[in-house]
């Protein structure tokens, strides 16, 4: 039986993204359905009962939710391209350790940054650069945060650098300037046609992003 593959999503989540780029890696052919978030529809209360949230990935009719899960989900049911998970248990721990690690010091802040104003603002910038500080110590010389090979922190990082361009304008800080190595990694992330392909414009998320503190009175 072929498989069905539905992914409820929304084009500017980087949740969301880190699902279609793993999707990407394996070569996976699915549909994408967008929801809205206001009015949600009847299929993601049905496939999401509990956190009533996207990212939900739908496998011949079964929901996997929660982004990291979704992930793994998808490197064990299709193992044969592109392994993104190491197969040793350290290194597997390791790299679960530091997606844990993006979704609370970058993903978390990311998400204040761009909403805060003055002080607040500067703490929540101050905790998102250390975040970043101690992921560049991590990636040190190597290519990937794995390795040689693109791999699961990789895939769980690079959705939140779309927004990089909208948090150095907001925050008035450069990340090229602070963490060339994070930039030069950003490069050759881009390089990937699965990257590359389901990334949205950071121009894009910008426009966002000024709509979003319009309606939330945040200019």
């Amino acid at each position: 039986m072929e498989d069905r593959v539905t992914l409820l999503d929304f084009w500017s989540s980087s949740w969301a993204v880190r699902v279609k780029v793993a999707l990407a890696e394996k070569g996976i052919e699915y549909e994408s359905r967008e929801q809205n978030l206001i009015d949600k529809s009847s299929l993601l209360l049905e496939m999401n009962p509990v956190h009533k949230m996207i990212p939900v990935l739908i496998h011949n009719g079964k929901p996997i939710c929660e982004s990291l899960n979704i992930v793994q989900y998808i490197d064990e049911v299709w193992k044969d391209k592109s392994p993104l998970l190491p197969s040793d248990p350290y290194q597997r721990s390791q790299a679960r350790f530091w997606a844990d690690y993006i979704d609370k010091k970058i993903y978390n802040n990311a998400k204040k940054l761009w909403k805060e104003k003055g002080e607040k603002q500067e703490e929540v910038k101050r905790e998102f650069i250390e975040g970043l500080k101690t992921l560049e110590g991590e990636l040190g010389d190597k290519l990937y945060f794995g390795g040689e090979s693109f791999g699961f922190v990789d895939v769980v990082l690079v959705p939140v650098t779309s927004w990089f361009y909208s948090l150095e304008i907001c925050g008035k800080f450069s990340i090229e300037a602070e963490f060339p190595m994070i930039a030069a990694w950003i490069k050759r992330c881009m390089e990937k046609e699965s990257v590359s392909s389901s990334l949205p414009d950071p121009h894009k998320i910008y426009d966002f992003v000024l709509l979003l503190k319009k309606k939330m009175g945040i200019e």
